[in-house]
C-alpha cells in the first residue's frame, strides 16, 4: 500500500480504485499500458532507459512474459519512469523522448527503440541528435517531438514518478511492483516471474 500511495500522487491513480480502472484515469498512463483492463494481475514496471539491466529484462525476458501473460489477458503491464540520473546521465533525456512520443501515441515504439539502441546513445555527451533520428523509424514528425522536448513538457511528470518511487523505497531498476503482491527487484530469470504470475493467477481466478 505504501508503494501505491506514493505512486498515486504522481500518476493520478486513485489509491482505492481497482488497478485497471485507476490506470484509465490518466491518458499518459494509458499510453504506457498493455493488456486487458480486467486482467487479474497488474504489474508496474519501474525502469530506466539507460539501465543495462533494464535493457536485459526488456529484450530477453519481457517478450516472453508479454506473449504468455499480457496478450492472453492474465496480466496488465504499466511502465513507470525511474531515471537514475546520478549514475545514468542520459536517462532523463531518454525518458523525455519516450514520454513526448507517448503524447503522439508512440510510447511503445519509442520504448523498444530506446532499449534496442541503448549502446549507441547511452555513452554520448549529448544524446538528443541521435534520439531524434529514432523519430523517423517511428513515423513521427521531428518537429512535433522537438517542440515537446524543448518545452520540457513531460519533465515534471517523469521527475514526479521518480520521486514517488523513491518515497516508496524503490532505489534500483528494474523493479516490478505486482499489485497486492509486492516488489520484485532486479532483472530476474523468466522462470521466477512465471512462478509468481502463475500462482497469483490461480489464486485470483481459481485457475480459470
Amino acid at each position: 500500500m505504501r508503494f501505491l500511495a506514493a505512486l498515486a500522487v504522481v500518476t493520478g491513480l486513485a489509491l482505492l480504485a481497482p488497478a485497471p480502472a485507476a490506470a484509465q484515469l490518466d491518458p499518459m498512463l494509458a499510453q504506457r499500458t498493455k493488456g486487458k483492463a480486467d486482467a487479474p494481475i497488474t504489474v508496474y514496471e519501474l525502469s530506466d532507459f539507460q539501465c543495462p539491466f533494464c535493457r536485459k529484462l526488456t529484450l530477453e525476458v519481457i517478450p516472453e512474459l508479454d506473449r504468455d501473460y499480457v496478450q492472453t489477458g492474465k496480466v496488465r503491464w504499466i511502465f513507470v519512469n525511474l531515471p537514475l540520473t546520478q549514475i545514468h546521465p542520459n536517462a532523463l533525456a531518454a525518458a523525455e523522448f519516450a514520454m513526448c512520443s507517448a503524447r503522439l501515441g508512440k510510447f511503445w515504439p519509442a520504448h523498444d527503440l530506446l532499449f534496442q539502441h541503448q549502446p549507441k546513445w547511452a555513452p554520448l555527451k549529448d544524446p538528443a541528435p541521435f534520439l531524434l533520428t529514432l523519430a523517423d523509424s517511428m513515423g513521427v514528425p521531428r518537429a512535433d517531438l522537438v517542440s515537446c522536448l524543448q518545452g520540457n513538457e513531460t519533465r515534471s511528470l517523469i521527475q514526479g514518478e521518480a520521486e514517488g518511487a523513491a518515497r516508496s523505497g524503490v532505489a534500483s531498476t528494474p523493479t516490478l511492483y505486482v499489485d497486492r503482491a509486492g516488489l520484485i527487484p532486479g532483472a530476474q530469470p523468466v522462470a521466477l516471474y512465471r512462478q509468481i504470475f502463475d500462482s497469483l493467477y490461480k489464486e485470483r481466478t481459481g485457475g480459470r
